[in-house]
């Protein structure tokens, strides 16, 4: 395995991971803050709201984009797997 390509390897797992976990991470950091600026302004401090209205966000983000990551992932999966005969040598 040469160096190059160990790095290209790594850089396209922290790629894919940016990939699919950040549109998951935005939505969830969004709401987060849109609850915290109401919770303030209301001053209504309950844990339980902020976390439950970024589960159901991360859930509806996961329906709407589920099939997209997972075919990614796939993509990537198989393109890793092809490549392990070039890196190998």
């Amino acid at each position: 395995m040469t160096t190059d390509g160990a790095i290209e390897l790594i850089q396209n797992a922290m790629l894919m991971t940016a990939k699919t976990a950040g549109p998951l991470l935005l939505v969830a950091l969004i709401v987060g803050l849109i609850v915290g600026v109401l919770q303030a302004a209301t001053q209504v401090n309950e844990a339980s709201i902020s976390f439950v209205s970024k589960l159901v966000a991360v859930g509806v983000m996961l329906i709407v984009l589920g099939s997209w990551t997972m075919r990614s992932l796939v993509d990537y999966t198989q393109r890793s797997i092809s490549s392990i005969s070039n890196v190998v040598r």
